[in-house]
């Protein structure tokens, strides 16, 4: 019988499905507190749960918790389900999130996140499965604040430095896969967990292939070594054949992050809104779409991202138009004799921005602008350029979160040097309505808040928003039950079955 068992568990692990997934570089640690870079981001949120998680509209919902209320607009109650186990079937409680704060606030513990706990004044374990936050404010983030993966107490409480712990390659978490094995530079394979609380994922194992080079992963797609695999534009519109097509559902949505032309507003050139304006109208958004990404994008028409609760839907792109733009031009001074002049720096080892700059540099002409273009390497450039706010204008873009956040990059407070208010932008109604949306803990207030701030930068033009790329993403037809949403195809991976 033993034998029987054995056996019939062996034939299970051999025919369990495995989805095939590839990552350019190797996770430093898998630890969700100090996971930095985006692969051990990747890895560490297949294998732990925070609290809460955005649900596949970009809303916050319940992960770990059960519930929660505030109780007043700085007091929020927490409760834990009761049913959660770490994958050493060791019951969660609320042991689990003091100490995981408690970690994150560490001195002694470097991460990237601590800035997010700092409205934060008291976590306190109530009982076994409640938790209460005390804030120092009313916080607009009080809720994202707990998305970060916990981190198990009984095995990590008396760790004497957790930026060295062997936790960090094996780690014990909650999430919907188990680590099998992890050595630097290879391979990973992730497990099903038999006992996710969520009930257990219907693919068997998820195999991440190292492959440093993105050609490679092309290659890998193409051979069908792959089940899913980014795309870049060009290569879905030049490099492959019906074949591929036949073998792969191709998906695009909008990236999080958009591009754009920030010009430094404590110049005299740019502080009149009307040049603004009249190189806005100069340049033709559309085509930069067309030309750059073949059309695998959108125009950008301001700071939030299209989908998202900021998003102003009242705020209509700028429409190229030559005549009106040579007009403000001319009312301003500038002609053919007297050219609208100014140097814009971006940098190597990006050839879609080089090409942008280009592009600007040919349309902006037609309205008599003179646009040089000045191309630096990266740490140069943020050294020499951007850091020191030594440039008339940059070609950059941003990467921005799920939950907008206008005070880095609006706030007059932020212009400062070491800020990212790189543009040095200053609108005393921008800065109140930030402040006020910083203490609202009601979205919906949020959202009117934030449509306004849309409203008002959109119009003042401190940036000229250029263009958000379209991620793309090939998906082998025979992964079933996908379901594209605002933010992405893995939202209901445990739903999806290999039709073998």
């Amino acid at each position: 019988m033993k034998f029987l068992i054995y056996n019939l568990l062996f034939l299970s692990y051999l025919t369990a499905s495995t989805l095939n997934l590839s990552m350019t570089s190797s996770p430093s640690r898998l630890n969700p507190i100090l996971a930095n870079d985006s692969a051990s981001s990747e890895i560490s949120d297949w294998l732990f749960n925070g609290l809460f998680k955005y649900d596949k509209d970009g809303k916050p919902t319940v992960d770990l918790a059960k519930s929660y209320s505030f109780e007043t607009p700085t007091k929020l109650i927490i409760k834990l389900r009761d049913d959660i186990f770490w994958h050493d079937n060791v019951k969660v409680t609320s042991k689990d999130v003091v100490f995981t704060y408690e970690q994150i606030i560490n001195p002694k513990v470097f991460n990237s996140i601590k800035s997010n706990f700092t409205e934060v004044q008291s976590v306190t374990a109530v009982d076994n499965f409640t938790i209460e936050v005390i804030y120092k404010k009313p916080y607009f983030k009080a809720i994202e604040t707990w998305m970060v993966g916990l981190l198990p107490y009984h095995i990590l409480k008396d760790e004497k430095d957790l930026m060295t712990s062997s936790f960090n390659k094996n780690p014990i978490g909650t999430g919907s896969y188990k680590l099998k094995e992890f050595k630097t530079g290879q391979d990973i394979e992730l497990i099903a967990n038999e006992n996710y609380f969520e009930g257990k994922p219907k693919i068997g194992k998820i195999n991440y292939q190292f492959l440093p080079d993105p050609n490679t992963s092309f290659l890998y797609l193409k051979q069908k070594k792959l089940d899913i695999g980014g795309l870049d534009p060009i290569q879905v519109d030049r490099q492959i054949d019906e074949n591929f097509r036949n073998d792969y559902t191709i998906l695009q949505k909008p990236s999080f992050s958009f591009s754009y032309l920030g010009f430094n507003l404590k110049n005299e050139k740019f502080q009149n809104k009307k040049i603004r304006e009249a190189l806005s109208l100069a340049i033709n958004r559309q085509e930069l779409v067309d030309i750059l990404f073949f059309g695998y994008g959108k125009v950008c028409n301001g700071p939030f991202l299209p989908g998202s609760f900021a998003y102003n839907e009242d705020v209509k792109p700028i429409t190229q138009d030559i005549e009106k733009a040579k007009a403000l031009l001319k009312e301003l001074g500038y002609d053919e004799n007297n050219p609208f002049t100014f140097e814009v720096v971006t940098n190597t080892g990006n050839d879609i921005r080089i090409n942008a700059a280009q592009i600007l540099q040919y349309q902006l002409q037609k309205a008599g602008v003179i646009m040089k273009i000045r191309v630096m390497e990266w740490q140069a450039f943020l050294n020499t350029v951007v850091h020191p706010r030594n440039f008339e204008a940059v070609l950059l873009g941003w990467s921005l979160a799920l939950m907008p956040d206008a005070y880095p990059l609006w706030h007059s407070s932020s212009a400062k040097l070491g800020g990212f208010n790189l543009v040095s932008y200053k609108n005393e109604t921008i800065d109140k309505l930030i402040e006020k949306g910083m203490s609202t803990i009601n979205r919906d207030e949020l959202g009117t808040i934030y449509k306004e701030i849309f409203q008002i930068i959109s119009d003042d033009l401190p940036y000229l928003f250029l263009y958000i790329p379209d991620g793309i993403t090939a998906i082998n037809k025979r992964i079933k039950n996908v379901e594209p949403a605002f933010v992405g195809i893995m939202h209901n991976q445990k739903d999806w079955q290999i039709e073998e």
